[in-house]
């Protein structure tokens, strides 16, 4: 018996391939983004060890992890974009020391977070005064909120469910954080809502806010999304994703 060895071609155009480091305790940003890039973007994603008790202290150990982390995206990929994909963790390590670290790991076009998507949204839509909701205890959300004052965004107006374990923060109700969302937008003062963390189902949500409280309302998911696109060349996918996916 002979072996019979065919020719083949190389594949030399592709979609921009974005790198995402997920929470292993995660189960709602690959949905959100698969939604989000359809046809726009290849997704690749490796997972990050991280607590079920949401704490300072279990966001700011994921540090130690997270090169480790990143070196487990395929090698030779030629990503366009990579992000860390944590709010409250960004804010608790610092957005400059995360874009070292997967800068140091691997290799991209384009380096973010959540955080860093944010600012980058606020200041593409004008805002400059926020309102806050996350699923967190309020020392968490601190943090946060700290990490934009220093970049000249307030969060006058600030609410959480105050949940500390991360696999009920992914079963909090759309219409619980619509609730929340009227009501932290009607004590006024804001230029816009911010829904925090990539694991609360937020996405399905934005368009039904923005046409009820008709001011812009961003969340983790969708910023970050955006920013990673802007760094990768591409546009999300066609959707009810706010106003700020019609900003390029």
């Amino acid at each position: 018996m002979t072996t019979q060895i065919f020719p083949h071609e190389i594949t030399k155009q592709k979609p921009p391939q974005i790198g995402l480091v997920v929470l292993q305790t995660d189960e709602t940003i690959e949905v959100d983004f698969r939604r989000l890039f359809y046809g726009g973007a290849e997704l690749l994603v490796t997972r990050i060890p991280s607590g079920d008790e949401v704490t300072p202290e279990t966001l700011a150990a994921m540090e130690a992890h997270m090169a480790d982390a990143a070196s487990l995206l395929p090698p030779n990929t030629p990503f366009a974009a990579l992000g860390y994909a944590c709010t409250s963790g960004s804010a608790q390590i610092g957005p400059k020391r995360v874009a070292e670290i997967l800068r140091q790991t691997v290799s991209a076009d384009a380096y973010t977070d959540p955080v860093t998507a944010l600012v980058a949204a606020c200041e593409t839509l004008g805002i400059q005064r926020l309102g806050l909701l996350s699923p967190y205890m309020a020392a968490v959300s601190d943090r946060i909120r700290s990490v934009l004052s220093n970049r000249g965004i307030e969060t006058p107006v600030f609410g959480t469910f105050n949940v500390t374990n991360e696999a009920r923060v992914v079963r909090i109700t759309p219409a619980s954080i619509i609730q929340a969302a009227e009501m932290l937008a009607a004590k006024g003062g804001i230029d816009a809502l911010f829904l925090s963390c990539t694991n609360l189902r937020t996405l399905d949500v934005i368009q039904t806010l923005e046409q009820r409280l008709e001011i812009p309302v961003l969340s983790s998911n969708q910023v970050l999304a955006w920013h990673m696109a802007k760094g990768a060349g591409t546009r999300l996918a066609p959707g009810p994703w706010g106003q700020l996916s019609e900003n390029r």
